[in-house]
């Protein structure tokens, strides 16, 4: 992990995110990029770096939208990024139906 942490989690690391204890996050967010093992993290090759494309993401549009109150005290229960995760949802019900 190289860099500053964006706070952000993937889908998949949702749950292991549930099962982690607050201590386990206290430890783990105090570690230095020193202290983390990357040895079975090959390096990358010219190769890669060759074929690599610049993705950039898309642009968000603000919107006012309607939803119910239970339904926004969860996605604010969650945390920051509650408007992320409400996007990541939608994002996720999109590609499952049109794609």
């Amino acid at each position: 992990m190289k860099g500053k942490s964006t706070g952000s989690l993937s889908k998949d690391s949702m749950s292991e995110k549930d099962s982690m204890s607050e201590k386990d996050w206290q430890r783990f967010r105090a570690m230095k990029d020193k202290d983390i093992d990357t040895s079975d993290i090959p390096e990358l090759g010219e190769d890669f770096w060759k074929s690599a494309k610049l993705v950039m993401p898309q642009p968000k549009q603000s919107i006012s939208i309607r939803v119910d109150e239970d339904v926004l005290e969860w996605f604010k229960a969650q945390g920051k990024g509650y408007q992320s995760r409400i996007n990541a949802v939608l994002r996720a019900y999109v590609d499952a139906h049109f794609n």
